[in-house]
């Protein structure tokens, strides 16, 4: 098994370190708050444009230098590599029908349970407040 190098931990030891404990504390008691919020304007948009955008993994054929190629034999001349035909992964964004009084009404209940929540974790962000003065 390999084990990362640091230069790909670095990255998430940067990120755990950003922010003073106030704001880690009110963005770990906010995350649904958040969640909410993204997918209220997800839908906002939805509606706005009449259709949803959705994301689809789809393989497309592509040339590739054939993996596990044996080296030629010693003193014997180099050959060029054999390819291969591979498919390979790649998103695409593409239109989705929707059913925009459904829309509707799930936007209406997003927003229902967005104010809800806020009033919810204010209790929590003003613990935070407390806890964590700046």
């Amino acid at each position: 098994m390999r084990v990362p190098s640091l230069c790909y931990l670095m990255p998430l030891v940067l990120l755990a370190a950003c922010g003073t404990p106030q704001e880690r504390c009110i963005a770990r008691e906010t995350r649904d708050l958040r969640i909410l919020d993204r997918l209220i304007a997800e839908t906002e948009a939805d509606l706005k444009r009449g259709y949803a955008l959705e994301e689809v993994t789809v393989w497309t054929p592509r040339w590739q230098i054939c993996e596990g190629q044996a080296a030629p034999p010693p003193g014997a001349e180099p050959s060029l590599p054999d390819m291969c035909l591979e498919d390979v992964a790649q998103t695409v964004t593409r239109p989705k029908a929707i059913n925009l009084a459904q829309t509707r009404q799930t936007l209406a209940e997003l927003r229902k349970k967005r104010d809800a929540q806020a009033v919810e974790v204010a209790p929590a962000v003003a613990a935070c407040r407390a806890t964590h003065p700046e």
